[in-house]
């Protein structure tokens, strides 16, 4: 009988596969990954970067900077007992680069010391960490003072910046404290009492004999104790000067000074909400816009800023400018006054009257010689024209500082500390400025 056609070829079995089909009765033959394995990798820390990045520019635009103030701190000396210090100009670029990047947070830029490799070139062998890094962001504030002045001395000697025409604007940062540690006077009082207490309890927790802290945990929560009865004292202090600056005797009893940031005060921040902050003034040159001033004030309004300003820049560049433009929140009679007696023509626009069909530009009796003149300047069409500079240098200079330099929120407390990190971010944005126009 034959063989039916649709029978398996004898012989052939199960495991037989036709051309071009895949056996998948045997295990697959494959590489497996091996994590455990050691191995070795040559690396060159010098060309971890290309010759154009940013943090190259950044060390070599220092390198060339006078940094003596901040080597001067260093207690390591000679042959005398004690750890070598970090080179401050690492840490200095470190924070540049991580200001320029937008990163505020000394763990951050710790991590990305060991897993960047611009951070890793910076560091250039050498190990950092958080604290160290911490502390020397808030501890050179004088330092930082002197380079920022170093800088626009450096800018001014190249031509880079003139003072022919400046612009002041302020701006309102988000403080390190909640609404909720605004207290009056009697819970203050109240909390100082607590603080106090808590001092206490804590020595006596620690000399217990079963104490079963180590001596660092000890030491910390004293101190924590410490500083929080210092913090409340301060605001004690503080609540006077609220009081003197914004409340009548018969309003007195509700000022509220914070425990948490005792220098901080509620101010209308840009989205009209009321929250804890501190206002940055910055001042910059039109022509290259590069920030030549720099000052915190914790008073919620503009007015009267303009002549703490000025000073500020005659300090830093031992001149000031022929023209100046704020806008309406800085108008003072006596800030316009005392400018046009320095040589400064002012351009803010001039108030809308109370009354209306009174021409707000014409002269009015009792104004001085120099409000008149600015009355007058700002109907012109030239002073429109170059009053028009103002936002589209202040304001946008404000914005970069505040997008991508960490100004949106500060996580320190205390005018000096915050005033440090203003100064870092305006430092870095010159210094960004200066590598662009030294480029162009």
């Amino acid at each position: 009988m034959g063989r039916d056609t649709f029978d398996e070829n004898p012989g052939s079995g199960d495991a037989e596969q036709r051309e071009g089909e895949v056996s998948t009765s045997k295990p697959p033959r494959i590489v497996k990954a091996d994590r455990r394995q050691l191995f070795w990798q040559p690396r060159d820390i010098e060309g971890l970067l290309p010759p154009e990045h940013r943090a190259r520019a950044i060390w070599n635009f220092v390198d060339k900077l006078e940094l003596r103030r901040f080597y001067d701190q260093i207690k390591a000396r000679g042959s005398e007992p004690g750890q070598p210090a970090t080179d401050p100009k690492i840490l200095l670029v470190l924070w540049l680069y991580a200001t320029s990047e937008g990163i505020g947070s000394a763990r951050e830029v710790a991590r990305l010391c060991q897993a960047h490799d611009a951070y890793r070139w910076i560091c250039g062998g050498v190990s950092t960490n958080h604290h160290t890094l911490s502390d020397f962001r808030v501890d050179h504030a004088a330092a930082l003072d002197e380079l920022m002045t170093q800088i626009l001395g450096v800018l001014l000697h190249q031509g880079l910046v003139q003072l022919k025409r400046l612009a002041q604007d302020g701006m309102r940062v988000r403080a390190s404290a909640g609404a909720s540690s605004f207290r009056r006077e009697p819970s203050l009082k109240q909390c100082l009492a607590r603080a106090g207490q808590q001092v206490k309890e804590t020595k006596q927790a620690a000399e217990q004999p079963d104490c079963q802290r180590s001596a660092r945990e000890r030491a910390a929560a004293e101190r924590a104790a410490r500083e929080r009865e210092e913090r409340v004292g301060r605001a004690l202090e503080e609540l006077q000067k609220v009081r003197a600056a914004k409340y009548s005797k018969k309003d007195a009893a509700e000022a509220r000074a914070s425990t948490t940031d005792p220098e901080a005060r509620v101010m209308k921040m840009a989205d009209g909400g009321f929250r804890p902050a501190y206002n940055v003034q910055l001042a910059t040159d039109v022509e290259s816009r590069v920030i030549v001033g720099v000052d915190v004030s914790n008073v919620g309004s503009d007015q009267g800023q303009m002549t703490p300003m000025l000073e500020e820049i005659e300090r830093r560049t031992g001149g000031k400018p022929d023209e100046y433009l704020v806008d309406g929140g800085f108008v003072k009679k006596e800030s316009i006054e005392s400018a046009s007696a320095q040589g400064v023509t002012v351009y803010a626009p001039v108030p809308a009257p109370r009354v209306a069909g009174i021409d707000p530009h014409q002269p009015k009796e009792g104004d001085s010689a120099a409000i008149s003149a600015w009355r007058q300047r700002m109907a012109t069409d030239e002073a429109k024209t170059i009053y028009k500079n103002r936002a589209a240098t202040a304001e946008t200079v404000n914005a970069d500082l505040r997008q991508w330099r960490g100004l949106d929120k500060i996580t320190v407390r205390g005018k000096g500390k915050v005033l440090s990190i203003a100064l870092w971010a305006a430092i870095t944005y010159n210094v960004l400025r200066s590598i662009a126009l030294s480029v162009a």
